[in-house]
This record gives structure tokens, C-alpha cells and sequence, in this order.
């Protein structure tokens, strides 16, 4: 008998079923128990009333993984009206150690530090599943968001020969006898790659070791890439980059029943002059601080009932060498969400005599970025694009405090494992 998922029973009233699953939760009471059996689904109430069947149920620890025969039976008492009567159970695997901490309470009593220590049992919670549906959900979005929008997936290497691109926060590692680095991005692929399909989409894990250790930082997180050519200017990555959020948030609200906020047709802009007044900020501050995201975040909501807001034309020494200038600004923007940083973008140089101008400026050698220079000489059009933080959106979005409650196995400045 193929085995049916909880979601499915009611299809089933008055027909015999297999469903499978954890031990979620057993009530033993005086003349029936129930076993409430959890799966990808939901959940299925399983009445207990033979004896024998009892004494079984009574020897199975929460946990364990069962396989149950019964008939889909309708009662209007029962959790979403329908339970599974006249039960045979079959335990497939069994649970020989008391769990660190109960599942079946509404919230985990332990601490973040043991859920992560204990992920593989920790994240079987509602709370802590949930979020990664969410994410699942958002990169679906994206996909189809981009995909709606010509864009061509592509996927680009994490071992990377050189740290060029941002100084010394990367991971150094042996290749093959040889030094090599794990990638901070795929950005200078994905430029290169706008030479080839025009538009282009990655999503993918990067690295850095940056030695902060806060709530909003991981040491390797999922990056949801993008790069377009023939743009005017950056205005015209804003504009995609607005599309693909509202994909994003869309099919998060049709996938999960999350409650999403509404993306603007055309997300509220202010130049970083003006969010510098707006936040109370001195005139002479190079970037923002997290206290200026959280006072434009309020802003945005309040004087246009937006939860989202692009804040453009960072000063130049704030932004990458590859960035195109406007003239002492930059064409590069932040999106706020919410208060909070979570995408960076811009437009890019596209011709070879300003990178190799940028890039002599800067005082870096140029054979370090021959591989990346090398396809500015034989034309690129006018190009920008963007990186979301995966984990940092789907916080947001779901009003988690740490970037570690969304991922399944974070890595951060002081975590390996599990």
C-alpha cells in the first residue's frame, strides 16, 4: 500500500492507508491513547485502543520513525476533522537516547547555541523548519522572477586563484600545492558571463572571513546573484531588481501562507545625502551605520508605507573598484528592508581603459585581475547587477533576530559543525 502524506487523509474518509512518519507525541490515557504521527505534511492523529497495539505504543520512544496502517476516519473532534483508527504499527527506526530537548512543545526550551549544537534534531521543530521553507520558497522567486526576465542561470567556481577582490577577508586553502582561496563572490565571473548571455543569475554559497560576529553576519552564506548588460544606468538594475523581490515575495506568500509585506511598483529611492539628513547622521559620514538603516527603515514606512527603500549614490571610497562613477558618487544603491541592508548593487565600468585607470589608482597590479581584465578588451556593454543575502532576506522577512535561526548549519566566526 503506497504511503499517502498527513495533507492527503482527507481524500481517503472510510479507506485504508499507510502513513509514515516520527513519533511526534503520545497521550496514554485510562481507555485510549493517541500517537500523533508527524511528517513532511503535517500531522496524522492515530486512536489506540487494542491492548496489544497499546503495550506497543507504550514501548516507542518520541522520535522514532513508524510506519501506520489504519483507516481515515472522519470526527468532527479530531485536529482538522479526520484521525486514523484500527491501527497496526511498525517501527522502522528506533530512538535509544532521551532527545536533548522536547519537540512537541509550541516553542524549543533550549538555547540557539544547543539548537545549533543538536541541528539534526533542533530543526525537525516547526519554528526552525519553517524558515527554511521559506527560504526554499524565495530562491523559487528568484528563479522564476529572473527566468521571466531572460536571465540565464549560470554557476561559477568557489575556488578562486587570487584575493582580489577584497583584500584579506577569504579563506586561503591548498590546490594542489598551490595557494588558492575560496570565493567572496561570483562577480567577476558573472560580468564576464554578460558577455556571453547578457543576462545572467547565480545562486550559490560564498565566503568570507570577516571577523564579526553578530546577528546579521555568517562566515558562508547563500548568495542570490544577478548582472544585466545594455542598461543605461543603474536605474535600470533597480528597476529588475524590484521585479525579482516582488517574485520573491510573491512566492513566499503562495508557498507558505507567510504574511508578506507589498513590494512597490517602483521602491522609493533617496540619494545617500539625503539619507544621511534623514538619519540624523553627520554630513561627513562615509557610509551607514546600522542605526541610520534602522532610522531610514522608519522613514520609508512613514512617509510612504513602504518596507523597502534603495538608498543610491554611495561616495566612491565606500564602493568597489568596478563601480561606475557619477562623477564624486558612485551609480551603486543598497536596498533596506525593513531597516536592514540586504541587497548591494549598481552599475559597473565596462570599458578596459577605466579599469585599468580604477584599478592603477587604487595602487593594485594589474596581472592580479588579468583573467577578469581580460574580457574588458574585447567590448562589454554597459552592465550592473546585484547580490541578496539569502539568509539575512528570509530573517527579515520572518522577523527572526539572528540569521542563525534561518540556516540549517550556520558558519560563523566560531562554528564548524555539525
Amino acid at each position: 500500500m503506497q504511503r499517502i502524506l498527513s495533507t492527503d487523509l482527507s481524500a481517503h474518509v472510510d479507506s485504508k492507508v499507510t502513513v509514515a512518519g516520527w513519533v511526534h507525541r503520545r497521550r496514554l490515557l485510562k481507555s485510549v491513547a493517541f500517537l500523533i504521527v508527524r511528517d513532511a505534511g503535517g500531522f496524522s492523529q492515530v486512536v489506540v485502543t487494542e491492548p496489544a497495539v497499546r503495550d506497543q505504543l507504550e514501548r516507542l520512544s518520541e522520535e522514532s520513525v513508524v510506519e501506520v496502517v489504519a483507516v481515515v476516519t472522519a470526527n468532527g473532534q479530531a485536529p482538522g476533522g479526520i484521525e486514523l483508527t484500527s491501527p497496526e504499527i511498525r517501527e522502522l527506526s528506533a530512538v535509544r537516547v532521551p532527545p536533548p530537548f522536547e519537540l512537541h512543545r509550541p516553542t524549543l526550551s533550549a538555547g540557539l547555541a544547543a539548537q545549533l549544537d543538536h541541528a539534526a534534531l533542533s530543526l525537525r521543530h516547526p519554528t526552525r523548519s519553517a524558515p527554511l521553507r521559506v527560504a526554499a520558497a524565495a530562491t523559487a522567486g528568484f528563479r522564476a522572477a529572473l527566468e521571466a526576465q531572460r536571465f540565464v542561470e549560470i554557476h561559477t567556481p568557489k575556488i578562486v586563484e587570487s584575493a582580489t577582490e577584497s583584500g584579506s577577508n577569504v579563506f586561503a586553502l591548498d590546490y594542489f600545492g598551490r595557494p588558492g582561496y575560496l570565493a567572496q563572490s561570483p562577480q567577476f565571473f558573472k560580468q564576464l558571463m554578460v558577455g556571453v548571455l547578457e543576462r545572467v543569475y547565480e545562486v550559490g554559497p560564498v565566503f568570507r572571513a570577516e571577523p564579526s560576529d553578530t546577528a546579521r553576519h555568517l562566515a558562508q552564506y547563500t548568495s542570490l546573484d544577478a548582472e544585466m548588460g545594455f542598461v543605461g544606468d543603474h536605474r535600470d538594475v533597480m528597476a529588475a531588481l524590484t521585479r525579482t523581490v516582488a517574485g520573491m515575495i510573491g512566492e513566499v506568500r503562495e508557498r507558505t501562507g507567510t504574511t508578506v509585506p507589498e513590494v512597490p511598483a517602483e521602491i522609493p529611492a533617496v540619494h545617500f545625502t539625503e539619507a544621511l539628513r534623514i538619519a540624523g547622521a553627520p554630513a561627513d559620514e562615509p557610509d551607514l551605520a546600522p542605526a541610520h538603516e534602522r532610522a531610514l527603515g522608519e522613514w520609508a514606512r512613514r512617509e510612504h508605507g513602504s518596507e523597502f527603500l534603495f538608498v543610491t549614490g554611495y561616495p566612491m571610497r565606500k564602493r568597489p573598484f568596478y563601480t561606475h562613477p557619477d562623477p564624486a558618487w558612485s551609480n551603486g544603491f543598497d536596498l533596506l528592508f525593513r531597516g536592514l541592508e540586504i541587497v548591494t548593487g549598481g552599475q559597473r565600468l565596462h570599458r578596459y581603459e577605466d579599469y585599468v585607470a580604477a584599478l592603477t589608482a587604487a595602487g593594485e597590479p594589474l596581472e592580479a585581475y588579468r583573467g577578469y581584465l581580460d574580457g574588458f578588451r574585447y567590448g562589454m556593454p554597459p552592465h550592473g547587477g546585484w547580490a541578496i543575502g539569502l539568509e539575512r532576506f528570509v530573517a527579515r522577512l520572518t522577523g527572526a533576530a539572528n540569521v542563525r535561526e534561518v540556516t540549517a548549519f550556520p558558519r560563523d566566526l566560531h562554528r564548524m559543525a555539525p
